[in-house]
């Protein structure tokens, strides 16, 4: 039996859409939020300065709105943060950086990790290369607490060189996993960037797909995975930060 009520709702039709200049003004607001990602906050000293310089040149010459709007806008995409969607099953590592695999090999953890407590030995490696196209953000690969970060002054070697983890400045992190793993994710400078930023401190219980961090700009980042890890990319493959699967960790096949 149908009530007034029942009878009522059914003709009222859909959900009115917002009209008038403040509902189409509010909707294109959305729309904009929805399409434009984030920025990295550590990007906007240089937006601001790159702003500011293309702008005065702008009132200088009294031209040349469109070319100044153009380098800003330019320049604020490299420190876009876009939302990921990162699976959360257990027992896997997400991709720390956007960008090509260049190197899948084993390699010793950082020293300066390792007398922080951080186990020892050959581990397996993933390293992303960043061009100057992608998301420079990084982010953490899975769930845990840092350990330990230390930065490493160093040279400005290209970043897709083997010699790079070992020559070029570069910040190490350590996560203890949740499930008991341990990871180390290494943010190398390369050529072009000269700014290292690690929002990460010892303490702070991440999550994975989390940004953490910002190379300015391209470069490079390393995932030292726990022994016995299954590593399922190769070099030249694309990875999407937060979201590619790169291993599963031990004891979860």
């Amino acid at each position: 039996m149908v009530t007034s009520d029942q009878s009522a709702a059914q003709h009222a039709g859909p959900p009115e859409t917002p009209t008038g200049l403040g509902g189409t003004v509010r909707h294109a607001l959305t729309l904009v939020r929805d399409t434009i990602p984030p920025l990295h906050p550590g990007g906007a000293p240089v937006i601001g300065a790159v702003a500011a310089a293309a702008f005065g040149v702008r009132a200088l010459r009294g031209r040349g709105t469109f070319g100044a709007l153009a380098v800003t806008a330019g320049v604020a995409a490299f420190f876009r943060a876009p939302h990921r969607t990162t699976p959360r099953r257990a027992g896997i590592a997400v991709a720390p950086a956007d960008g090509t695999v260049s190197l899948v090999d084993t390699a010793e953890p950082p020293e300066d990790l390792v007398a922080r407590g951080l186990p020892p030995g050959p581990r397996p490696r993933v390293s992303v290369f960043l061009s100057v196209y992608d998301v420079h953000v990084q982010r953490v690969p899975v769930d845990g607490q840092v350990q330990a970060v230390e930065h490493r002054p160093g040279g400005y070697l290209s970043a897709d060189l083997p010699a790079a983890s070992d020559t070029n400045a570069r910040t190490a992190m350590w996560v203890h996993g949740t499930d008991g793993h341990d990871l180390a994710v290494l943010q190398i400078a390369g050529l072009v960037a000269r700014r290292i930023v690690c929002d990460a401190a010892p303490g702070d219980e991440v999550r994975a797909g989390e940004v953490y961090g910002l190379i300015r700009f391209g470069s490079r980042v390393d995932l030292l995975l726990p022994p016995g890890s299954t590593i399922h990319v190769e070099p030249g493959q694309r990875a999407v930060g937060g979201e590619t699967v790169l291993a599963d960790l031990p004891g979860t096949r």
